[in-house]
């Protein structure tokens, strides 16, 4: 079966599985695999329930209902995954931007090295996101990335955790870790939009970011519109 086909079902099924757990389906999902990785970009997700939460500035609890409902979604993405594009996905990342109702799945298959393509500016990109990192906690250990497609830059990061944060999951308050963080690193990544997209040729459409703390690592995903398409 043609990549595109695969990409094109996979888009389908997230949009069938997302309104049969949420009572509405998003406006469009598209989907992009690039092995070892499987980016998702969804865009027009919001129930009316949610919409009305957001009126009411409860932002909090749409986040929370559907962390609630996303750990039974995961586990039946990636079993679609396994049986329908043959890759076993071991990392699975997800975000919501809610004030654009869009959102991100990533996952990166079990026991792959990391993805060796390269595109121009890639180092300056890697540098760019380092000084993010800095800023926000420290430099990661290590940092890789991957240009899915023109529209779709996968970027990685381990070894980012501090000591304080490390303690704080420890004590069992990572929700709000992730809270704190998202809000740090998407402020922070602002900073430095206009040379990234100086670097990639390209206007960020959006940006999501999310972490596996177990593994001390992270994700963020740039959806582009080039400049030259």
């Amino acid at each position: 079966m043609a990549l595109n086909t695969k990409e094109k079902e996979l888009g389908s099924y997230i949009g069938k599985i997302l309104r049969d757990h949420f009572g509405k389906g998003p406006g469009s999902v598209f989907a992009a695999i690039s092995y070892p990785y499987v980016t998702v970009y969804i865009k027009d997700f919001l129930t009316p329930m949610e919409n009305k939460l957001l009126d009411s500035e409860q932002e909090k609890y749409v986040q929370k209902i559907r962390d609630m409902l996303m750990e039974t979604l995961i586990e039946e993405i990636k079993a679609y995954i396994k049986l329908n594009i043959d890759m076993e996905i071991s990392e699975f990342y997800y975000d919501w931007n809610l004030s654009t109702h869009t959102g991100m799945f990533s996952g990166i298959a079990a026991g792959s090295q990391k993805n060796s393509s390269t595109y121009l500016n890639q180092l300056g990109v890697h540098n760019e996101i380092i000084e993010v990192s800095i800023k926000a906690e420290k430099a990661p250990v290590n940092v890789y990335s991957c240009l899915l497609n023109p529209r779709t830059l996968i970027v990685v990061r381990s070894g980012i955790l501090t000591a304080i944060e490390k303690e704080i999951i420890k004590i069992g308050y990572p929700e709000i870790l992730t809270l704190a963080k998202r809000n740090l690193e998407k402020g922070i990544l602002d900073e430095h939009k206009n040379q990234l997209q100086s670097l990639l040729d390209a206007d960020f459409e959006n940006t999501f970011t999310s972490w596996d703390f177990d593994r001390d690592k992270s994700v963020f995903l740039f959806i582009l519109k080039p400049h030259n398409p």
